[in-house]
């Protein structure tokens, strides 16, 4: 085993960890780390993202569920119309992408880099909705929406979700904070359900498109699985408030850097 191996799997733990202490942000690392440090194609990190998302963030559900930190209710209203979305998106979207998507002079936007760039835009706006200071979440009464606006939602983020190959939690926390009106750390535990449905379901939707490297990919989200539960046993230890800032925060700055790497 190399040096990039090794470090590829140090990053499969954070990802676990950042999975049990925010419910989302795992493809936010998961994407750039198969493409940037592993090599992988954005097309087949995407899809490896979904699956290693997906498997640990079952295993998170149960430990917040533990917790009585997780709205089933609510997160089965979201993820129903949303897998549809995901499997769709993942099963003929993403493969009917051209290879070429724009010739600009010696400039040359490519699948693969159009997939990333997308990815950070779609970051760069959750960061801020995130970053931005809103009332007490810690004594939000929730209040339910009409479910034909669930629907929606759930549509819409299924669908951009499918596209870069993440579980969502880094759309599907804020969206629970905003429309629903759960506090966070209840949303965190909550999109780990609908994480979990979206991705394994948009899996299903790439084993029929790509070959998989089953070995690497078992090894890596079993060492995830080990980081999601330290995660969740440290998310105790963490204000709600403290805890969607940092998120916030973190998403940004790997926004940044996506774009960076695929400008550069």
């Amino acid at each position: 085993m190399d040096t990039t191996q090794i470090l590829g799997y140090v990053g499969a733990l954070i990802v676990g960890l950042v999975l049990g202490l925010i419910g989302g942000g795992g493809s936010i690392l998961t994407v750039p780390l198969l493409v940037y440090l592993l090599a992988y194609n954005p097309v087949v990190a995407t899809a490896y993202s979904l699956f290693v998302v997906g498997t640990s963030s079952m295993v998170g559900t149960y430990q917040k569920h533990r917790k009585g930190l997780v709205d089933f209710k609510t997160g089965l209203a979201f993820s129903f119309p949303s897998f549809i979305a995901v499997y769709l998106s993942r099963r003929y979207l993403v493969p009917g992408i051209p290879d070429i998507l724009l010739n600009f002079g010696e400039f040359q936007l490519t699948k693969g880099m159009g997939i990333m760039i997308f990815f950070a835009i779609i970051m760069l706006i959750a960061s801020f909705s995130m970053i931005k200071k809103g009332k007490n979440e810690e004594h939000i009464v929730q209040k339910k929406q009409p479910y034909y606006k669930t629907f929606t939602q759930g549509i819409i983020i299924g669908t951009i979700t499918g596209i870069i190959g993440a579980g969502g939690g880094f759309l599907y926390v804020p969206a629970l904070v905003v429309w629903a009106n759960i506090p966070m750390k209840k949303a965190v535990g909550t999109s780990l359900i609908i994480v979990t449905i979206n991705s394994l379901i948009g899996f299903i939707g790439d084993i029929q498109t790509l070959e998989i490297e089953w070995g690497f990919l078992l090894t890596f989200t079993l060492i995830s699985i080990v980081g999601i539960i330290l995660g969740v046993f440290l998310s105790k230890f963490i204000s709600g408030e403290k805890l969607k800032k940092s998120f916030g925060f973190f998403v940004l700055i790997m926004a940044v850097y996506i774009i960076y790497k695929e400008l550069k």
